[in-house]
């Protein structure tokens, strides 16, 4: 039988008269990575905190570990780290991870868990000095010190460098490997795309795609066609989107062929012409109906 760790079953939240959720179902088996996306206001955090027992469903049901997630019981594998995540200023960063170690039987060695998120060199900062993406950091890591089986992470890395986000990511990737299961949400579309196999894309409450990383990426059946070239280019047919960057041009079409076969009839002198699959951006651009950035 196939291991669920967290479910949710035809769940409608409302606030007032605001549907957040509305007949939203989700499974999430153990060692999965599972990336949400979504606009603002589109319900993913909403959907994690159901799962995490922050919140109860106006209808339907969540299970976390088989119960009811508001149960200690439920939540003692358990490791979540919310979008705002508030940290005692007087306290160093070491102090804080042994307060957080002393609430389980077997929690993760200190220095493990600093080193395996790049935070060793802070255990002695007090958290009230730390710059936000570093408070960020120490936020993420605290989710991991009881062993959980599974984690929520609700935009974990926002305000971090890149540096800091790709330390951020090896860290999750090592508890994946370990058998972990995290589910993930970020504005950072190739976030996703470089951590998860598996994208929920949620927007107005509803589960809009479930599916691999590729398969929601091809739901978008469209090529971005990019090449460099100097002269004007006539009128295309079948080009449904064109952006320019100097010299370098990248048009979006549903026939890649034919386009490529237009441009040599028109005799049009190009070069490094590039034809790839549109991004996980595009796709989710298009599946939610959100413009595109100007």
């Amino acid at each position: 039988m196939t291991d669920i760790l967290a479910r949710a079953r035809d769940v409608t939240r409302r606030y007032g008269d605001k549907v957040a959720l509305d007949g939203v179902s989700l499974e999430v088996e153990v060692g999965e990575l599972v990336g949400l996306l979504g606009p603002n206001g589109a319900g993913k955090s909403t959907l994690v905190n159901l799962l995490t027992g922050i919140r109860r469903p106006t209808s339907g049901a969540v299970e976390l570990f088989g119960g009811d997630p508001r149960l200690p019981a439920s939540r003692r594998r358990l490791g979540v780290t919310p979008q705002e995540t508030g940290l005692p200023a007087a306290l160093r960063v070491g102090e804080v991870v042994d307060f957080v170690s002393a609430h389980y039987d077997r929690p993760l060695p200190k220095g493990e868990l600093l080193d395996r998120f790049g935070l060793t060199d802070l255990i002695r900062r007090q958290t009230g000095g730390l710059s936000g993406g570093e408070k960020r950091r120490v936020a993420v890591a605290l989710a991991f010190v009881g062993r959980p089986r599974i984690v929520f992470l609700d935009e974990p890395t926002t305000g971090l460098d890149v540096q800091a986000r790709r330390l951020l990511w090896d860290g999750i990737r090592s508890f994946r490997a370990d058998g972990g299961t995290v589910v993930l949400t970020s504005h950072y579309l190739e976030e996703i795309e470089a951590l998860a196999r598996r994208v929920v894309v949620i927007g107005g409450g509803r589960v809009l795609a479930d599916d691999t990383v590729e398969a929601v990426r091809g739901l978008v059946a469209s090529r971005r066609v990019s090449l460099t070239v100097r002269e004007p280019l006539p009128e295309l047919a079948g080009v449904t989107g064109i952006e320019r960057d100097g010299d370098r041009v990248h048009l979006l079409t549903a026939d890649a062929d034919r386009l490529v076969r237009d441009l040599v009839a028109y005799d049009i002198g190009f070069f490094d012409l590039e034809v790839r699959p549109t991004s996980l951006e595009e796709a989710f651009l298009a599946i939610t109906g959100e413009p595109e950035p100007a």
